[in-house]
């Protein structure tokens, strides 16, 4: 017996999604690296807690390209990609 996943998306997670699936994906990997940068500038000018607190950007902003890539393959995107596919069908 298979079950239905009827398990479906809030207003404010589709509203996220459609505007993070418009952002490249790469937006977030070059700021994950201008991060890493400024924090390794701020750290050699002597600014030591400026350059920890930048450098833990990077983190998140992989994570960031990440849950945009998943968006894009598996998120709505898909969905109203097949939706539209089978409507083209018939």
């Amino acid at each position: 017996m298979l079950l239905d996943n009827e398990n479906t998306e809030g207003a404010t997670a589709k509203a996220i999604e459609e505007q993070t699936s418009k952002i490249p994906s790469d937006v977030y990997l070059y700021a994950s690296l201008a991060a890493m940068g400024t924090s390794l500038t701020l750290k050699c000018l002597g600014r030591k807690h400026n350059a920890l607190f930048v450098g833990q950007w990077a983190a998140p902003f992989l994570l960031l390209g990440i849950y945009n890539k998943l968006v894009k393959q598996s998120g709505h995107d898909a969905e109203d990609k097949s939706n539209s596919q089978t409507s083209q069908n018939y």
